[in-house]
């Protein structure tokens, strides 16, 4: 077996692979380090990965030698990018099909990343380039707003003249329309996706125990695997800005190949403040190859409430795209499923009331 660990994989798929003789890889590796802190486009951002997720492993091959290995792995790692791109896309619209089947709420994209094309990688890329070029690369809004359904007409009128939905990053949040959107909403949504089945998960139903580094608090051990709701540090402090800005809650969904959990963004910053969830750093890689550490607060399900359960599970469909210089990539493609919002979330949702 032949097996790149992940700090190996985030140098190497910079470029065909070669020795790291202290030559030109050392040079290699550390312009990439460099990279790392530059500001990244806000394409990457919304792409970026955990670098652990991008891990490339090849069984059955006996150790093959740097210099007759032809296969250059950023290009798998563009199919890995491709795939966690379908699968943020599939994801939310699993949460947005399970609230507008409720019959009482209806889910809405708000954000740029939930706005923008969904259908095409390239179109979704031009989409952050005009976001870009508008001087809105710094834009973070929550990604879904959600209303009753009895406001359809009032959400549909204010989408219509402004323009459409991809229009509403590009508005600013005071104009008339704009206000009209907002005003009622009943919760703001910032939406996170895992390629995981939570129920499968070693440590899924694990109890917390007073644990030292967390001066005798509940909690789990480091290296507990189990499903958890990811905030980084550099959505949370915009999205706290905003939620105090509009007086609208937010609420992050994470969603789990099974099913998704939600918590209010004010429960994770209580948390933080107690000193109940640590932050921890995590290496993030760019479609392009660059890395950076970010850092992130995982918050135990325990915390959370049960949002939603997958009834039905996607069909995973072979595709590809041919970039700009005829190369394929191939990648797997989520279609179809059906998902269903939990009693927990239902009530939530009833007891919310819009912005006075």
């Amino acid at each position: 077996m032949l097996y790149y660990p992940p700090e190996r994989i985030s140098v190497i798929a910079a470029s065909p692979l070669r020795p790291n003789t202290g030559g030109k890889g050392a040079t290699r590796a550390s312009t990439l380090a460099k990279s790392a802190s530059r500001r990244w486009h806000i394409f990457d951002r919304t792409l970026a990965a955990p670098i652990q997720d991008l891990t490339i492993t090849f069984r059955g091959l006996k150790d093959i030698p740097p210099s007759d290995f032809l296969l250059n792995p950023r290009r798998l790692r563009g199919s890995d990018f491709l795939m966690r791109w379908s699968q943020g896309v599939w994801s939310e619209q699993q949460l947005r099909q399970a609230v507008n089947d409720t019959g009482s709420f209806v889910a809405y994209p708000y954000g740029p990343s939930s706005t923008a094309p969904d259908d095409d990688i390239r179109s979704f890329e031009l989409y952050f380039e005009r976001l870009e070029k508008c001087g809105l690369g710094n834009l973070k809004r929550p990604d879904l707003l959600i209303f009753r359904r009895d406001d359809i007409p009032v959400v549909e009128r204010a989408i219509q003249h402004l323009g459409g939905i991809e229009k509403l990053p590009f508005t600013e949040e005071d104009h008339p329309q704009m206000t009209s959107l907002l005003d009622h909403a009943l919760i703001a949504v910032e939406c996170e996706n895992s390629l995981w089945r939570a129920r499968k998960m070693p440590d899924y139903s694990t109890p917390m125990r007073p644990q030292k580094r967390l001066n005798g608090k509940l909690g789990l051990k480091k290296t507990a695997v189990l499903p958890t709701i990811i905030v980084k540090e550099e959505d949370r402090n915009p999205l706290k800005a905003w939620q105090q800005q509009q007086g609208i809650a937010i609420h992050v969904w994470h969603a789990f190949y099974d099913e998704a959990y939600g918590i209010p963004l004010d429960t994770i910053d209580q948390l933080i403040s107690e000193g109940t969830i640590e932050p921890t750093r995590q290496v993030f890689q760019a479609l392009g190859g660059a890395t950076t550490q970010k850092l992130i607060y995982t918050v135990y399900y325990h915390y959370a409430y049960k949002l939603s359960r997958t009834l039905v599970d996607p069909d995973l469909v072979a595709d590809f795209i041919t970039d700009k210089n005829g190369h394929i990539l191939p990648y797997v493609r989520f279609v179809n499923g059906k998902s269903q919002l939990c009693k927990d979330a239902i009530e939530i949702l009833k007891n919310a009331s819009p912005r006075r």
